[in-house]
């Protein structure tokens, strides 16, 4: 029997039943598409708010500690994964820290938020905190332990980095040239400024003013000192070390990371306290020059340093004994001292050579800025050191102390406006070194072994945190 158009009649059947086999799988794959709406299945509210705040505290450590806010953003998306919070959302704006857990159509997310109000440069603490990071045991006894962290007393008496205050100013004025006299003299001064900065933070005065008594402080006594007679020293190069001394501690690597990373509002908020610390530097240096003046004392601007000492192992050691000063006034452990020192005779042999091929101040601090970040990503991985320690250290001996001296003398002394190019002369050094180190770190990433996933995630350096934070999930 056939149908009115001739097709046999099980054909229709065999439509119905493809019909209905389509209408079966739509079901199926509508009810697989509205369970995986869900999400997916985390752990209680109590255990997601103990990995939301443990990773806030570690972000917060990092931040205090001057590192990127792309390092951060992984670091504590690395922790909540590994605590079986998948679908995390970060944000980072240099003063606060925002998490979001994700937890899907059924319950609300969980969002946890931490102001970052302290910063100080703790390199055991960022390095612990690392350590702890790698190898993360049960979340309990991880909020006990980075307690412990974060309570700890530094690793060295205050006194010690005071000293090394003081040391980091003797190695760079027989960086420049100076003798013995002109570094003791600059290490007295540089200690009494610390001690002196340590008490004004202690009356919680602003850092841009502790800054302004700071740079008021060396440049008065270098030139007392020069008024008297007393000691055979050059003013402009005992002003300078002190530049350098308190140009150190600016957050200007973290500051190029954050805008080459894209993180745009944290980079603006650095780029503003770094002008605002430095304009404060600028002020208490440009008044004590401005006095110095008016009350009739002769100053002379020397000629321009030369591009590099006569003396090549001096060089290396004066380099090296600038970074692994400034390294230990951060507290760094034993081992990072070891690093930072071969980061600061690389950067500062690199500078020699570029200089000594003809290369300008601004070119020669780029290349040996990069070649530091390159030769420091790749040593302190396996060492198991926070990149950022070394290279911040490295570049530290090429910091424009005396660019800035010079550009500030011939503003306030000589009354030239030829001293606001010199400035944005320094200014720019500056940006090439930290530029320089980013790049360098860049061009390791291929070379290094244990490149994570993170790291290829986010495409950008990585200066803080581990690759591979944890050796497994944690359930």
């Amino acid at each position: 029997m056939s149908s009115i158009s001739g097709r046999p009649i099980g054909g229709g059947r065999r439509h119905s039943n493809s019909r209905s086999a389509r209408h079966d799988h739509t079901t199926e794959v509508h009810e697989i598409s509205t369970n995986s709406l869900h999400g997916p299945a985390l752990p209680d509210d109590t255990t997601v708010h103990l990995v939301l705040d443990l990773a806030l505290k570690i972000g917060e450590v990092q931040m205090a500690s001057g590192a990127g806010a792309a390092d951060v953003t992984a670091t504590i998306l690395s922790v909540t994964e590994s605590y079986g919070l998948p679908h995390t959302e970060v944000d980072v704006i240099y003063t606060s820290i925002s998490v979001s857990c994700h937890r899907g159509t059924e319950a609300l997310p969980i969002t946890s938020i931490r102001v970052v109000r302290q910063r100080g440069l703790d390199y055991t603490r960022l390095a612990d905190v690392e350590q702890l990071v790698r190898n993360l045991p049960p979340v309990e006894e991880a909020h006990a332990r980075l307690e412990d962290i974060t309570n700890a007393a530094h690793p060295y008496p205050r006194w010690v980095a005071t000293a090394a205050w003081g040391g980091m100013a003797a190695a760079v004025a027989f960086l420049v040239g100076g003798g013995v006299v002109l570094a003791l003299t600059a290490a007295i001064i540089s200690a009494v400024v610390d001690r002196v900065g340590r008490l004004l933070n202690r009356r919680n005065l602003p850092f841009f003013f502790q800054q302004l008594v700071g740079g008021a402080l060396g440049t008065s006594a270098a030139l007392a000192i020069f008024s008297t007679g007393l000691l055979p020293v050059r003013p402009s190069l005992l002003v300078a070390v002190g530049i350098v001394v308190l140009l150190s501690g600016l957050a200007l690597v973290s500051t190029v990371q954050d805008a080459i990373s894209g993180y745009n509002v944290t980079a603006a908020g650095r780029t503003v306290e770094t002008v605002l610390l430095s304009a404060g530097l600028i002020a208490g240096v440009a008044l004590s020059i401005r006095a110095a003046v008016h009350f009739g004392l002769e100053i002379k601007l020397s000629e321009p340093l030369p591009a590099l000492i006569s003396a090549v192992p001096m060089q290396f050691a004066a380099g090296a004994a600038t970074s692994a000063f400034f390294a230990l006034a951060c507290y760094a452990r034993p081992r990072a001292l070891v690093a930072a020192a071969i980061s600061g005779a690389i950067g500062t042999a690199s500078y020699g050579l570029m200089t000594s091929l003809g290369l300008d101040a601004l070119l020669a601090s780029a290349v040996a800025a990069a070649i530091t970040g390159f030769g420091g990503a790749t040593m302190t991985r396996r060492l198991r050191i926070p990149t950022l320690v070394v290279v911040q250290a490295g570049v530290v001996p090429l910091l424009p102390g005396w660019t800035t001296y010079r550009g500030l003398f011939q503003l306030t002394a000589e009354g030239d406006t030829a001293g606001l190019s010199t400035l944005v002369f320094a200014s720019g050094i500056a940006l090439a070194l930290a530029g320089g180190v980013v790049f360098g770190e860049y061009l390791a990433q291929p070379v290094r072994t244990g490149l994570g996933r993170l790291e290829r995630k986010f495409a950008g350096p990585r200066l803080s945190g581990p690759l591979k934070p944890s050796k497994r999930r944690l359930e």
